[in-house]
């Protein structure tokens, strides 16, 4: 153990390192639309290390059932008042790279979707909510702190601080926001019908946001901390641009508001071991990133070029990821320089239209993947010279993360994570782990490529930027230790 968690133990009178239950939506890799399941999946292992008893508690989706069900253990079940229903509740557990998941089980709630969107997802994670509570005084692990983890998982610090009086009410919370786009937002009626909440509570104090009772809201007033996945992200939910109408709050609570940036998994993108790649590297060695790219180039129909820079992008193709700056600069790009732009990826129709039609205009240097394949994705992070993300906002984003493992450098715009985990390069000093562009502007974005492609240019300087890039440490045991502070500071 750290010297300084010893010292922070010895002030808080606490004999050991806290028990901690993560409560999310989803968890990788039993289940997953986002990077929120990525960090459930691995912030606990990285907290074993730190001899932190983490365990996770999330819903027993479909997806689980049809893979891990001969490896999971039934634990007990109960039933779930949520309003006038009465539900089914099953406690199912499953050891996972030695860590220990409790899955809630009920086939109405979890089946083939994991969200389903509208007034049935309310119901869906309000009963979530409830039964996480109600399952606690059984699971044979009490936990000093619950680590909540987005609006799904919001209710459950205002549920047990207003209608639990046992166990419950003496945890600890931490709600952590992901995406604050994403609140729960649905009429107080129909909330207080399934979770009995008091009419008092029906207000811009508590959990009144625009006329509806916000899940996300309620979290953000009942825990005892609230923080984001980056530094950055943290405050700039405290503006109006960024905070979604919750800035409010979240200025009235700074004092409480911090930011973790995420990590990744140091093991699965590796580029010295991943068997996906081409060949593999590393820092020291790059001549197998060169090989990574030519045979790439060969097998997406991209002329085989070395001494032409190749951009590319892993992404959803919305408004939120930038793509619409992509949309504006793409063919005064791809028309006055010599580079070529790979992208794999699914989103809004207009673009992915706007994405096959610029295939077409650019044979050989323009390739779209529309759709998803992981193993392509592995590599398209090896060949890339540059990994484009023009973000509008970015909470913390795990892609920039990657590509710098894979010595991938990255052009982002400086917002939320973004800003927190890449360099920008200085050309007085040659430090630097990427390129960054200010504002939300389709010229600057063109001014940071070609920047980039002045550096392709220059070999010497791109190998150290490579390396710079590639010693960068984005392990989860960073963000542990991080968290275990707070954890401590909590209790």
């Amino acid at each position: 153990m750290k010297k300084d968690f010893k010292e922070i133990l010895k002030q808080r009178g606490l004999g050991s390192m806290p028990k901690v239950l993560l409560a999310a939506a989803e968890c990788a890799p039993l289940s997953k639309t986002g990077g929120l399941a990525d960090v459930v999946g691995t912030l606990p292992k990285a907290l074993k290390n730190l001899k932190i008893d983490a365990r996770v508690i999330t819903p027993y989706h479909r997806c689980i059932k049809n893979k891990y069900a001969d490896r999971v253990e039934h634990m007990f079940d109960f039933y779930v008042n949520l309003g006038w229903r009465t539900q089914y509740c099953g406690i199912e557990r499953l050891e996972l790279d030695g860590v220990t998941v409790y899955l809630v089980d009920n086939e109405f709630y979890y089946g083939d979707k994991i969200y389903k969107g509208g007034y049935e997802e309310g119901e869906q994670y309000a009963f979530f909510c409830r039964a996480v509570l109600d399952a606690l005084p059984n699971l044979g692990f009490e936990p000093q702190v619950i680590h909540c983890n987005d609006w799904h998982t919001a209710m459950i610090p205002m549920l047990a601080k207003t209608q639990y009086d046992g166990m419950q009410s003496r945890c600890k919370f931490l709600l952590t926001i992901h995406n604050i786009a994403f609140q729960g937002k649905y009429g107080f009626d129909y909330v207080q019908d399934l979770l009995g909440v008091d009419d008092k509570y029906y207000t811009p104090e508590f959990m009144e946001m625009d006329g509806c009772a916000n899940f996300l809201k309620a979290g953000c007033v009942f825990a005892d901390r609230i923080n984001t996945v980056s530094p950055t992200y943290s405050e700039e939910i405290k503006t109006a641009y960024f905070g979604e109408g919750l800035e409010g709050i979240l200025n009235a609570r700074s004092n409480e508001l911090s930011g973790i940036i995420n990590g990744i998994d140091v093991k699965s993108f590796n580029p010295h071991s991943d068997s996906a790649i081409t060949a593999r590297y590393d820092k020291g060695h790059l001549k197998g990133k060169k090989l990574c790219k030519l045979q790439f180039q060969k097998d997406m129909g991209l002329e085989v070029r070395e001494d032409v820079p190749l951009f590319v992008m892993c992404t959803r193709m919305t408004e939120q990821k930038g793509f619409a700056l992509v949309e504006r600069m793409l063919d005064e790009l791809m028309m006055y320089n010599d580079m070529q732009f790979m992208l794999l990826g699914t989103g809004d129709k207009h673009f992915e239209d706007f994405m096959r039609q610029a295939e077409f205009k650019y044979p050989g240097r323009l390739c779209a993947y529309i759709g998803y394949n992981e193993e392509l994705a592995h590599r398209v992070y090896a060949a890339g010279d540059f990994y484009l993300m023009p973000s509008r906002f970015e909470p913390c984003g795990l892609s920039q993360m990657i590509a710098m493992r894979y010595g991938t450098l990255p052009v982002v715009r400086e917002t939320g994570g973004l800003k927190d985990s890449v360099k920008p390069y200085n050309k007085f000093t040659g430090e630097g782990t990427g390129f960054s562009f200010a504002d939300f502007n389709a010229h600057e974005m063109k001014d940071a490529m070609l920047l980039a492609m002045d550096c392709y240019r220059k070999p010497e300087l791109m190998k150290s930027l490579i390396r710079q890039a590639m010693e960068t440490d984005f392990s989860f045991s960073r963000s542990a230790e991080e968290y275990a502070q707070l954890y401590l500071w909590m209790l």
